[in-house]
């Protein structure tokens, strides 16, 4: 496993800045698809700069009752690998079972409480505006323990293959 350099870490503040600054008011959900923004091969395009409006965005229902929005999935020029989406997760629900991974996360709370697991042990709750770091290849979950609906964002950024 290699550590994060400062790059990958700039990286990855840029993607929460851009993400954060197109995101405030945003908390409707369309009905059209999230694979339908995706060119063939699912990535989108990252060799050039843009504006991602999340008014413009489909959103995809999810399992548990929550729904995402897919912002940004493919690999920079530089060779990381970086996705981005938005999450609306009911209270009491889970998005996934508990995962690991090679790449990195942040998680950016927008609203809600959530509680967090970090290799199985349970974090105190983080709410909106806490910024959960998750490492390579540790163990991680997350469950909405508030009584509204928790939104937030996740940047992943790692190297693949």
């Amino acid at each position: 496993m290699e550590a994060m350099t400062r790059r990958d870490v700039m990286v990855a503040m840029m993607a929460m800045a851009a993400v954060a600054g197109v995101a405030e008011g945003q908390n409707s959900m369309p009905q059209t698809p999230a694979t339908a923004l995706l060119p063939k091969g699912g990535d989108f395009p990252t060799d050039k700069s843009r504006i991602f409006r999340m008014s413009e965005m489909p959103a995809t229902p999810n399992a548990n009752g929550g729904w995402g929005w897919a912002v940004i999935h493919g690999t920079l020029p530089t060779g990381e690998f970086v996705e981005c989406h938005e999450t609306m997760l009911p209270p009491g629900k889970m998005p996934h079972p508990p995962h690991q991974h090679p790449n990195t996360e942040l998680v950016l709370i927008r609203e809600g409480k959530v509680e967090y697991s970090i290799a199985g042990v349970a974090q105190p709750p983080a709410g909106p505006g806490d910024v959960i770091f998750t490492a390579s290849n540790v163990m991680h979950g997350m469950t909405n323990v508030g009584d509204k609906p928790a939104l937030y964002f996740v940047v992943s950024v790692g190297k693949q293959g």
